[in-house]
């Protein structure tokens, strides 16, 4: 076996693709900054039931697992950075009011999460932690938007979803944990049949409440369709009610609705949403309101938020073009090393050609050089 063989679905990421993926990096966290986001940065790897503290079976099966050579305990390695948020929330910062929080890093994964997937994602999210208005819930999906408009997505849609509505038509219902994983997998695949089967001997009004949810997805005229044939209860009512309100402030994209999407974590505790692009496998963003995230590390906290894998963003959106460089002379002179140095400092990026490489690959595509005319270093047009 070759030395040099990487594991399946890790991958050396080449200059281009990197250099494009710092650029976007860089845009989401000033996009997340200016709505007020603080950056934070979690680390790679923590004490195993630390990582896993009120995680779902899902995030513990895709944490890859070690021992620590100092201590002995079993560390994981993150693969999701959330639940370490609200830990920091809870109790490194443990504000009495709002807390907005950023983090761009990698996760890994045991199993790449869809076909053709990394296992080593650069995760990037933003959370608003303390308020459970839906003001902060409109606020997260804006600024999903806004990251993805500032990284060049085209052609958004959201789709929107809440956990409330599938709680409420279990509400009174006893179901074994096994019974109600399957019972999700079949909403989330649509199966019909299959939930059926699962849900025989459920009470009519459950039964009936959640065989309608497989077909409840598409415009605005879902949410119509459903007052129609859900229960009326006052959840159901005031999820449907918050949920148009969110389509109607969501104006720069499409808005759909599947209020049968339960695919990602089990924490989620209201609103859902997805947001989609052309040319993407998946969803690039998914995102919600889940205020019991932090209720295991000791303080129940609102909070709803979003992430995407920017490793997988960075293939749908149009790479900008690199902007040219100067190409200038190796040498040892005062004044042309002052020259360098100067136009480095304004911004530019100057690559010096170093003697015998005039002949190199231009990864920069110089469109300028630096060169000596009657004793002075000027930048002129190749």
């Amino acid at each position: 076996m070759s030395a040099w063989l990487l594991p399946d679905h890790i991958a050396d990421v080449l200059p281009s693709e990197a250099r494009h993926i710092e650029e976007l990096r860089r845009r989401l966290l000033d996009t997340a900054r200016g709505y007020g986001c603080e950056l934070v940065m979690p680390p790679l790897l923590e004490y195993l039931e630390s990582l896993l503290t009120g995680t779902g079976e899902a995030l513990d099966l895709q944490t890859f697992k070690l021992v620590d050579q100092l201590s002995g305990r079993m560390l994981g390695l993150r693969a999701d950075t959330t639940p370490q948020v609200a830990r920091i929330d809870a109790h490194l910062l443990n504000r009495p009011g709002v807390a907005r929080l950023c983090y761009c890093g990698p996760v890994l994964h045991t199993r790449p999460d869809r076909p053709h997937a990394t296992r080593e994602p650069l995760q990037f999210g933003a959370e608003v932690y303390g308020h459970a208005g839906l003001e902060a819930d409109l606020e997260v999906l804006l600024l999903a938007l806004d990251c993805l408009q500032a990284a060049g997505a085209q052609r958004l849609t959201v789709d929107l979803a809440d956990a409330r509505i599938v709680r409420a038509l279990f509400a009174g219902v006893p179901v074994e944990a096994q019974v109600l994983r399957e019972v999700h997998a079949a909403l989330a695949a649509k199966d019909a049949t299959a939930l059926a089967q699962l849900t025989r001997a459920f009470p009519a009004a459950s039964r009936e409440g959640l065989a309608a949810l497989v077909s409840l997805y598409g415009d605005a005229r879902v949410l119509q369709e459903a007052r129609r044939v859900l229960p009326s209860t006052p959840a159901v009512a005031q999820a449907l009610d918050q949920l148009a309100w969110l389509g109607d402030h969501a104006q720069s994209a499409e808005v759909t609705y599947d209020l049968a999407d339960l695919r990602g974590y089990a924490y989620y505790s209201g609103m859902r949403f997805s947001i989609y692009t052309p040319g993407a496998s998946d969803a690039l963003v998914r995102g919600g309101r889940y205020d019991e995230v932090g209720a295991v590390f000791g303080r129940t906290r609102p909070a709803v938020g979003f992430s995407l894998d920017v490793k997988e963003l960075v293939g749908v959106v149009e790479r900008p073009p690199l902007k040219a460089a100067i190409r200038a002379p190796w040498g040892e002179e005062s004044a042309l090393r002052g020259a360098i140095a100067q136009l480095r400092a304004a911004g530019e990026t100057v690559v010096c050609v170093l003697p015998g490489h005039e002949s190199d690959a231009d990864e920069f595509r110089c469109d300028r050089e630096l060169a000596s005319v009657q004793g002075h270093w000027v930048v002129r047009a190749l």
